[in-house]
């Protein structure tokens, strides 16, 4: 048996030509231009990275991108302040604040100044709470990608057998409240879970997000499963060059499963996708519009 490989590229495509619809009815209907501001402090590669793949993604959705480069030496004072005059501008609706932050940053604090409205990357406390207690809110966007790739094997995922691996605020707690929102049956393991691989051998939905090379094997996996791998590591490779891979053991896994999602095109190409989705909700919100069709 060979599983179905989960095509996160292909899929966000779509969720991204889906949004561009959206933006397009929207300027025309509207005279709203959803925009996205994103700031970076310091220089980390990584962060310039994604940075610069958001920029792209925003225009090419027809949204207003506006990006803030601030240097390593950044005060907390002076981060606080631009955060502050993003809240009041009218033109931006969502607000991303690129993580880890510079040592001197306190991130939580930093996290805590954006207005919820615009906290398109799902982080501040009113957002988190409001998607525990089961109200409308802005999810974070690596876990609302985890959803919608799964829906693509499983359209309803009422009643599964749902485990994720891993309780961070950034994927494993909001993943886990979504899952609950669409009526699965949730188990949330951690680093102190007794016998993890039996538990994650009861799951039919298995979410790994634990930041560790290739520790869910084959034989954790129930026969038919799908997986969704979170995990980006870097590990050596041949020649002396990196490779990435996830949290998952792909071969093995894609051995047992009904459906894995690679690393890399799976979950990476759905965060953005989702950024998006989240920019254009926010800005439907704000201007008292009903949700999008995304």
């Amino acid at each position: 048996m060979t599983a179905r490989i989960i095509d996160g590229k292909a899929i966000a495509a779509d969720v991204r030509s889906k949004v561009a619809a959206e933006v397009k009815r929207l300027t025309t209907q509207h005279g709203l231009t959803p925009g996205l501001a994103v700031v970076l402090a310091g220089n980390n590669p990584a962060s310039e990275s994604y940075v610069g793949s958001k920029a792209k993604a925003t225009k090419e959705a027809g949204m207003n991108s506006f990006d803030h480069r601030l240097p390593e030496s950044v005060s907390q004072a002076d981060l606080l302040a631009l955060v502050k005059k993003l809240n009041a501008d009218p033109a931006v609706h969502g607000i991303l604040v690129q993580l880890p932050l510079p040592k001197q940053i306190d991130a939580q604090a930093v996290l805590d100044a954006i207005d919820p409205a615009k906290d398109v990357d799902g982080f501040h406390p009113v957002n988190a709470g409001r998607l525990a207690s089961g109200l409308p809110a802005l999810a974070p966007c690596t876990p609302l990608g985890c959803i919608i790739l799964a829906k693509t094997v499983h359209p309803s995922l009422a009643g599964l057998e749902a485990v994720v691996i891993g309780r961070s605020n950034i994927v494993g707690k909001p993943v886990t409240q979504l899952l609950l929102a669409e009526n699965a049956t949730v188990t949330v393991t951690h680093s102190k879970t007794r016998d993890l691989p039996a538990v994650c051998r009861r799951a039919d939905l298995l979410v790994a997000a634990i930041g560790r090379p290739e520790m869910v094997r084959g034989d954790w996996i129930k026969p038919g499963a799908t997986v969704i791998d979170v995990g980006i590591n870097r590990v050596p490779g041949v020649n002396g060059k990196s490779k990435l891979v996830g949290d998952v053991a792909f071969a093995e896994a894609a051995a047992v499963a009904g459906a894995v999602t690679p690393v890399p095109g799976g979950v990476g190409p759905m965060t953005i996708a989702c950024l998006m989705v989240n920019t254009v909700r926010a800005a439907c919100a704000i201007a008292g519009l009903p949700a999008p069709a995304v």
